[in-house]
């Protein structure tokens, strides 16, 4: 009787933490790879993989650094096996996305996103989207710190190469 409420309790905490976590998982899985349906995805899997380790989860001392870091392994990891071949095609966006400041320079920056490698996005995502700073990223993605800063300084120059110089121009403003 005591370990049915115990995992019931168990259950109805990752459900709270899923509830209020998960709307910020989608956003960074969207982020990684511009595919809305593969965001959903890959939200999924991520939040099945906590639940299965929710005990261990819930002691941990950033949740939501583990469940970030998970997230981007996923992502990589469905990268890595190439599942499809298809790629995501930056047309319009859904109604439901809300673009914060000028929409078009942010389709094109997600157009650019979509053209670096996925090592390199993680990396531009997790330092500037999601505002972590270079130990954490290092952390979330298995890196040494110097690793990430070279690396940040490598994709931000491959981003505005491939923006080009009117838009990185209005990327820096």
């Amino acid at each position: 009787m005591i370990r049915k409420t115990r995992r019931a309790e168990e259950s109805a905490e990752f459900e709270a933490f899923a509830y209020s976590r998960g709307h910020r998982l989608f956003r960074t899985a969207l982020l990684l790879c511009g595919d809305w349906h593969l965001a959903e995805d890959l939200t999924q899997t991520t939040l099945a993989k906590l639940y299965s380790s929710w005990s261990r989860v819930r002691k941990a001392e950033h949740p939501d650094a583990y469940a970030r870091s998970a997230l981007v392994r996923s992502y990589l990891s469905h990268r890595r096996l190439r599942r499809s071949a298809e790629q995501p095609a930056f047309g319009e966006l859904p109604d439901g996305v809300a673009p914060e400041g000028d929409p078009d320079l942010r389709v094109t920056l997600l157009t650019a996103l979509g053209e670096l490698s996925p090592r390199d996005r993680a990396v531009l995502v997790l330092r500037y989207w999601e505002d972590r700073s270079v130990e954490e990223t290092a952390a979330e993605l298995g890196l040494s710190a110097g690793a990430v800063r070279s690396q940040s300084l490598r994709a931000l120059e491959r981003l505005r190469t491939v923006l080009g110089p009117q838009d990185a121009g209005r990327l820096a403003a």
